[in-house]
């Protein structure tokens, strides 16, 4: 249960924050942060967050305030799990939607068993080359800054794990999945990673984060109920 009182926010609070599509990790945390100062007269307050989640996906995000913080790389590193959708039959550069399809490729071929094989081929330590389009740094600049100016860039492997990857639904072109996975995962060159191993191509269609942790989404709160929440208590506390 969230305290919304000026001393617990600056003690320290964990927030289960259900994050809406189309908002980045950090206009989320910004947006909280606006709410502190605005709501509770508190001129300086660390928010932070434990581990983003790109604009196109939505769910849990953990945020920390106050003395919380110093929490997050320990949150950072808990296993998560999220659901979403994988679509066969095409690539694109970002490996998500946030680019057009680049390429289109058969999916006759991919029976139920086809996909139980490839399924199976990624669970346990695999070795993952994260996206072109991504926030890691390579010589200095931002990964997606080196994509958006078409230039190429020697991306290596790392080593994830996944400890569960279920198919929920199978209906293709569209693929539904569960999975549970280490630190460090990219969810869309997972589905790339799909497409290749099924012989076609692939990418994400849709994400969300359900777990981090013992942090379910469940227990979450959206941007608009903690706004509501905030303003409701600093009206009653200034009465």
């Amino acid at each position: 249960m969230i305290n919304y009182t000026a001393e617990a926010f600056q003690n320290g609070q964990i927030l289960l924050v259900d994050k809406p599509l189309n908002w980045s990790s950090f206009q989320a945390v910004n947006k909280i942060k606006w709410l502190l100062k605005k709501n509770y007269g508190l001129k300086k307050i660390k928010v932070g967050h434990a581990g983003t989640l790109d604009p196109l996906a939505t769910g849990l995000l953990i945020v920390c305030t106050g003395k919380a913080t110093k929490q997050i790389s320990e949150l950072q590193g808990q296993i998560k799990e999220y659901t979403g959708t994988i679509t066969l039959g095409g690539t694109t550069p970002s490996y998500d939607l946030e680019t057009e399809i680049d390429q289109h490729f058969p999916t006759e071929h991919i029976t139920p068993e086809l996909l139980e094989e490839a399924r199976v081929s990624f669970l346990g330590e695999i070795q993952q080359r994260p996206p072109i389009f991504s926030a890691l740094k390579k010589d200095g600049k931002r990964l997606y800054e080196h994509a958006r100016k078409g230039e190429e860039v020697e991306i290596p492997t790392r080593p994830i794990t996944i400890e569960e990857f279920e198919l929920t639904g199978q209906t293709i072109p569209n693929i539904d999945f569960r999975v549970v996975c280490s630190k460090g995962t990219y969810i869309r060159s997972l589905a790339y990673d799909f497409g290749l191993k099924l012989n076609s191509g692939a990418h994400l269609t849709a994400l969300r984060r359900t777990k981090i942790g013992d942090y379910n989404i469940v227990n979450s709160v959206s941007l608009e109920e903690f706004e509501a929440e905030a303003e409701k208590n600093s009206i009653e506390q200034n009465q």
